[in-house]
């Protein structure tokens, strides 16, 4: 895909989520959101870019523990690594807000990366943290108690 030109973002900075999504419903794409996603923290511009996705399994219990985290190509963390400038990080977590997409150290590097952004419908870890790092991050509403 070629990449989008700087008049085309600004141009989709502009346009509300609603006219968006009411195009891409007109072209036949009809499923172009994620439930319950909110800006953490007050991120008040329109975010664009285009998406590189990833999809999040559950952890196996047997093979989940703190090691796997320094093996390079743990898909987290090459997802972290793979993440174009400009592009929009976008997590599948299947609406767990339970699943942590990430905190404070792999949003700093996507922000030292270039990304334009992360959105999950999962949760994430170390919000003030990732608040004061000024990227703009959207994530799952954690449930009310």
């Amino acid at each position: 895909m070629a990449p989008l030109k700087p008049e085309t973002l600004d141009l989709l900075r502009s346009v509300s989520t609603a006219t968006l999504t009411t195009q891409l419903f007109k072209r036949g794409l009809r499923n172009t959101f994620m439930q319950g996603v909110r800006p953490l923290g007050g991120v008040m511009a329109n975010m664009v870019g285009p998406a590189f996705c990833l999809r999040n399994i559950p952890a196996r219990e047997d093979m989940d523990h703190p090691g796997v985290f320094a093996y390079p190509l743990h898909p987290q963390r090459k997802a972290i690594e793979a993440v174009p400038p400009g592009h929009v990080l976008v997590m599948d977590c299947r609406g767990d807000v339970r699943a942590a997409s990430g905190g404070d150290i792999l949003m700093s590097r996507l922000k030292v990366r270039g990304a334009a952004s992360m959105v999950s419908d999962g949760g994430v870890r170390d919000s003030a943290a990732i608040l004061a790092l000024n990227f703009p991050v959207f994530c799952a509403d954690p449930p009310r108690r």
